[in-house]
């Protein structure tokens, strides 16, 4: 029988598999259909997007907006005000081509909205669920004692916030809290951001926490049918796969990026929630193609950093983010000086070769680096 979670008070039930709907952005609305009827046809059950996905929201509505009985539908706003959040509800509703959706979410706000804040946005809520646009309120975030605060207020039924078998006990703890007090539990970044690479471990575990749904930022095929495949063999969380993750704990501990992006736009364009993790995924995946003149040219753009403190202040996890990336070149700088020569001239031709914009400047830019 397929594995199901009930999320909480909501009594909403979908299999154990949720599809996150963010890295569709990516791909072409084509290719997004594909995805998302194939992963409805193998037992997915929810999907969830956001406002600020750019065109995610559209793309799921023109691809299974004719489905709509088939799903829970989650969506999220970025709205600091209650003028706002009945705009973006009225967009989302529009581009997701539906009357209402399931659970809608304030997205990773400074604050935990009330009733009688000053803000509206809570009653705001409320008032959408009284006109039958939403069903419940939920809330993300990425700060552990803003969730707790949410999930101990009484005032959500849904929690969505990163867990993985990487999470500490502190964390650990709050699934169970949202357990024991009915809220309904959402875990974004079950790979956390990448890192892990192994999807049955993934599984297996979120397999063990009854009241947690992973939902699975999918873009490519091959994701899709690993989860897929997951949900028909349910992998068990074996003493050998609890081995494995107290190892992966180990190698992971202390400080490291999640990807989430809440750092970015950087002023001085570096692309820190990739740059900023990157000797964790040479060292995790370095068959990933990570080690090439394309990335290499990215992690040059943290010597321009400014030092401005703007994605300190804005990391969800108090991470000191210039001095990861100045950490993170260092390392890439030393894996690409371990290349053979000739493997750096082959990766420096052909960013040349396949740049449709500047084919030249890269060609010299070849000739001037190859050698460092």
């Amino acid at each position: 029988m397929a594995m199901t979670v009930t999320l909480g008070r909501t009594g909403l039930t979908v299999g154990k598999n949720g599809f996150g709907a963010l890295p569709i952005q990516r791909i072409d609305a084509a290719a997004a259909g594909r995805l998302l009827n194939r992963a409805l046809d193998n037992g997915f059950g929810l999907i969830d997007t956001a406002r600020a996905y750019t065109d995610s929201e559209r793309k799921i509505g023109l691809a299974v907006s004719h489905r709509r009985g088939d799903f829970v539908l989650t969506t999220k706003t970025m709205a600091t005000t209650a003028d706002g959040l009945r705009r973006d509800l009225e967009t989302s509703l529009r581009e997701l081509k539906t009357d209402h959706v399931d659970v809608y979410q304030f997205h990773n706000p400074g604050f935990v909205p009330r009733p009688g804040d000053g803000t509206g946005l809570y009653e705001a809520m409320e008032g959408a669920r009284r006109a039958g646009k939403i069903r419940f309120i939920g809330i993300t975030n990425h700060r552990l004692a803003r969730a707790r605060e949410a999930v101990e207020s009484g005032l959500y039924d849904m929690l969505q916030f990163p867990f993985s078998y990487l999470s500490t006990d502190e964390e650990r703890a709050l699934v169970a809290l949202c357990a024991e007090r009915g809220v309904g539990f959402i875990a974004m970044k079950a790979l956390a951001g990448g890192l892990i690479r192994d999807a049955s471990l993934a599984y297996a575990f979120m397999a063990s926490v009854p009241n947690a749904l992973p939902i699975w930022g999918i873009q490519r095929e091959g994701e899709l049918d690993d989860f897929i495949r997951c949900a028909a063999e349910s992998p068990a969380l074996t003493e050998e796969a609890l081995g494995r993750i107290a190892r992966e704990k180990i190698e992971l501990a202390g400080d490291f990026c999640r990807g989430c992006g809440y750092c970015m736009p950087c002023p001085a364009g570096i692309e820190i929630n990739n740059c900023a993790r990157m000797s964790l995924m040479l060292r995790r995946a370095p068959e990933a193609g990570s080690l090439n003149a394309f990335v290499r040219l990215k992690m040059e753009r943290i010597r321009k950093c400014r030092n401005c403190g703007a994605c300190k202040a804005k990391c969800p996890y108090h991470l000191d983010t210039p001095r990861l990336l100045r950490e993170n070149l260092a390392d890439f700088e030393r894996a690409w000086r371990k290349l053979p020569w000739s493997a750096r001239a082959k990766s420096w031709l052909s960013l040349a070769l396949h740049s449709a914009r500047r084919p030249m400047a890269l060609a010299r830019a070849f000739l001037r680096r190859v050698r460092r």
